[in-house]
C-alpha cells in the first residue's frame, strides 16, 4: 500500500507571501504613545492570605432587627459547613472572610450532637469572628457582621 497522499496547502492568485512570514499582522505601535501601567507590587509570601482585621466587637442588634435579618436568612444556603473536627482556626478564619464577602451567612454544624454543645460552638464561633449571632434553629445558625466600609445590607433602626 502507498502512503496517503495529503494535498498541499493552496494559494490564491495574488495574495502569496514573502517567505518567513507568519499569518498574523504585527501589532501596530505608535510612536510617542502612552506610557506602559506601572507593574504591581509582588506581595511577601503570606501576606496575599491575611484575614482583614476584624471590627473590635459584635454588633448588638435589636428583636426587630433580628427578625429583619431571619428574613433576609431564609432563602440563603449554608455557606460554611463545619466538620467532625469542630470549630479549627482555619474554620473560623473562612467564616471571617465570608462574613467579609456577604455580611449575612449561614453556617450548618454536624446533626446528632449534644444541643448545648451546638450552642457554645455557635456562640463561640460568632465570639471568634466578631459577629452576632442572629438564630440557630437545629445544627443552622446565622451569622451577620455589618462591612466596615460599605455596608450592603440595610438594617431597619433599634427602635
Amino acid at each position: 500500500m502507498s502512503p496517503k497522499r495529503i494535498p498541499a496547502r493552496r494559494v490564491r492568485p495574488g495574495s502569496a507571501r514573502p517567505a518567513g512570514s507568519t499569518l498574523y499582522k504585527p501589532k501596530r505601535v505608535r510612536a510617542g504613545g502612552t506610557a506602559p501601567k506601572p507593574r504591581k507590587r509582588r506581595s511577601a509570601p503570606g501576606e496575599g492570605n491575611a484575614v482583614p482585621p476584624l471590627p473590635p466587637a459584635a454588633p448588638e442588634l435589636s428583636e426587630r432587627q433580628r427578625r429583619h435579618l431571619r428574613g433576609l436568612a431564609h432563602e440563603l444556603k449554608p455557606i460554611i459547613r463545619l466538620g467532625n473536627s469542630g470549630l479549627t482556626a482555619a474554620v473560623a478564619a473562612e467564616t471571617a472572610r465570608a462574613l467579609h464577602d456577604h455580611e449575612l451567612i449561614k453556617v450548618k454544624a454536624p446533626g446528632g450532637g449534644d444541643r448545648a454543645a451546638r450552642d457554645a460552638l455557635f456562640a463561640e464561633l460568632a465570639q471568634r469572628t466578631a459577629s452576632a449571632l442572629v438564630y440557630r434553629i437545629g445544627n443552622v445558625a446565622v451569622l451577620y457582621r455589618p462591612h466596615e466600609k460599605l455596608a450592603k445590607i440595610i438594617i431597619p433602626d433599634a427602635t
